[in-house]
């Protein structure tokens, strides 16, 4: 087994303000659910699983709560900025915990810039807007991209979301309170509204019945758009280094956001499928709004084809608050992930500096580089696959490293524990690596070769410094397989660009086993406590927040 070297960082992190409490966590994890993805979700899941998608959204929630719980438990335990991408460092070192950090910048910085799209796109859609002030190219090779006036907007949006980060962490939560009520408000009146004009039970059994694309329908619905809605429950995690009380706050605001999301997407899923109109999926389910569906989203066309005018025009509204907070929230989260992979000698040390308890450098970064996205992803489609992957696999790190420090670190007081660890823990890796799977072949392979290209920073970074972590290469040996096997597996299996070998039901058996023989050898490859204790220490100004706050 691999060690660490012991040494403490170059870089003295900056102290962040605890000033956030229960509701802006739980706030904060909610509006990073509640974004795009309700606009989006339900229509793109209909048209993959039918009736069905229901149960796309029930397994998600089912997949994803296992999660939640693991990253309940990491981050109450381990209240640090930035926690997913510092949970790895404590459990496998260097080469791991930059892995993961990784892999959650990557899915965290494209988010913003990607709501930025999704506000755009809705806004061009207006009649006036379209024709007076177009921002989305109509036609030609760049159709369905931004235009000069559309990247202008974009930008400016970013940089209004940039200075209401640089406001710091407790401005953020109280004024994204306000906007999250707002987002979830609007659903709710969307699901009561629709439901009471129409619905038609009947809507579920045709085009086929339930299920008319069996379960390769349901599994396809996941990484269509119901995956990439739910996710974001984790983000309170990420702001738990500026928490007044994480160890009280932190699990619970986790758990109530993941559950008021659940339930609110299977309304929606439920309420719009009963709201169609039941001429439009006789046939199939190809085109549930009808022939000429309009470019407002479905709950802006099933609000007027009801005569609900007057929600349409709440709907349009919400089309920008929606995404606008969720990108609020996400580069904010970016910033976080900065300032803990800055934390490392391997890493700019000016990325973990702070000006007033607020990560300046690391704000303006993420903004930097969001908006650098808006060169190659001028379209909301373009982003939305490489978000989710690498989600997954940002995922995939969490249940790993709490197996590890379970048993590395099993002193330490921990306010809430995962319920049945020995099952929840590997069940939740078996999770996001079936969503890694169901991504498909041609996202894996181009995300496993964006991990090798931070790799190669990273081993850079590390020989110029001089900082020893090639000691703990051997911790994290299993990644290569992992990920490697992953790129097989999806070459393989049956979604995204697979060659259809392995057949229905077998490939999740295959994935499945395989995630659990990554997990017991990962597990295996874990830091000795001493060394643990030692990547534990680097944070101790923050995960030992009451004794650092009477000093």
């Amino acid at each position: 087994m691999s060690t660490t070297t012991g040494q403490p960082p170059l870089v003295q992190a900056g102290r962040l303000k605890r000033s956030v409490g229960f509701y802006g966590l739980m706030m904060v994890s909610l509006g990073s659910i509640i974004g795009s993805g309700w606009l989006l979700g339900a229509l793109n899941a209909a048209e993959r699983a039918g009736p069905a998608s229901v149960l796309s959204w029930m397994l998600a929630a089912g997949m994803l709560s296992l999660l939640a719980l693991v990253y309940a438990e990491l981050g109450a335990t381990y209240p640090v900025a930035g926690g997913p991408a510092r949970f790895p460092y404590y459990s496998h070192g260097a080469v791991a915990g930059f892995t993961a950090g990784w892999a959650s910048w990557l899915q965290a910085v494209f988010i913003a810039p990607l709501e930025v799209l999704a506000a755009i796109t809705y806004v061009n859609s207006v009649g006036w807007v379209n024709q007076h002030f177009n921002m989305i190219y109509k036609v030609g090779e760049n159709a369905g991209l931004l235009n000069g006036s559309g990247l202008f907007v974009a930008i400016v949006l970013m940089v209004l979301f940039t200075l209401m980060n640089l406001a710091g962490a407790k401005f953020l939560s109280d004024s994204n309170i306000i906007v999250v009520i707002w987002k979830t408000a609007v659903p709710v009146l969307a699901v009561g509204v629709v439901a009471a004009l129409q619905f038609k039970p009947a809507n579920f059994r045709a085009g086929g019945g339930f299920m008319p694309f069996g379960f390769h329908g349901v599994f396809a619905a996941l990484t269509g758009g119901v995956v990439f809605g739910l996710q974001g429950f984790e983000q309170a995690v990420h702001l738990a280094g500026e928490a007044r009380n994480p160890r009280r706050d932190l699990s619970r605001a986790i758990l109530t956001a993941m559950l008021i999301g659940a339930v609110l997407y299977a309304l929606l899923q439920i309420v719009m499928i009963g709201g169609l109109n039941p001429a439009h999926i006789v046939k199939d389910w190809s085109r549930p709004l009808g022939p000429d569906p309009s470019d407002y989203g479905v709950w802006y066309t099933l609000a007027l084809a009801l005569g609900a005018g007057w929600l349409a025009k709440i709907l349009l509204i919400d089309a920008v608050i929606s995404p606008a907070g969720t990108g609020v929230v996400y580069l904010a989260t970016t910033a976080r992930l900065s300032y803990a992979l800055g934390e490392e000698r391997e890493m700019p040390g000016a990325l973990a500096t702070t000006r007033k308890g607020v990560p300046v450098v690391s704000i303006i970064t993420a903004a930097v580089v969001g908006l650098a996205a808006f060169g190659p992803f001028k379209s909301w489609n373009g982003l939305v696959s490489v978000v989710t992957a690498a989600t997954a696999i940002m995922y995939s790190f969490a249940p790993l490293s709490l197996a590890a420090l379970h048993k590395a670190d099993r002193g330490r007081s921990r306010s809430y524990r995962v319920p049945m660890p020995r099952l929840v823990l590997p069940a939740a890796f078996c999770s996001a690596n079936l969503i890694m799977y169901w991504g498909g072949f041609e996202t894996n392979w181009k995300l496993a070769l964006a991990i090798l290209a931070g790799l190669t920073l990273f081993a850079i970074g590390a020989w110029r410094m001089r900082t020893g972590a090639w000691r703990t290469v051997g911790n994290a040996v299993w990644m290569g397989p992992w990920l490697g096997g992953h790129v097989v597996l999806g070459w393989l299996g049956r979604y995204g660009g697979g060659r259809n070998i392995l057949p229905n039901w077998v490939d999740v058996g295959v994935v499945i086993a395989f995630a659990l023989v990554i997990f017991s050898w990962a597990t295996s490859l874990r830091l000795s406590a001493e060394d643990s204790a030692v990547e534990v220490a680097k944070d101790a100004g923050q995960i030992d927040y009451q004794a650092a706050t009477r000093a």
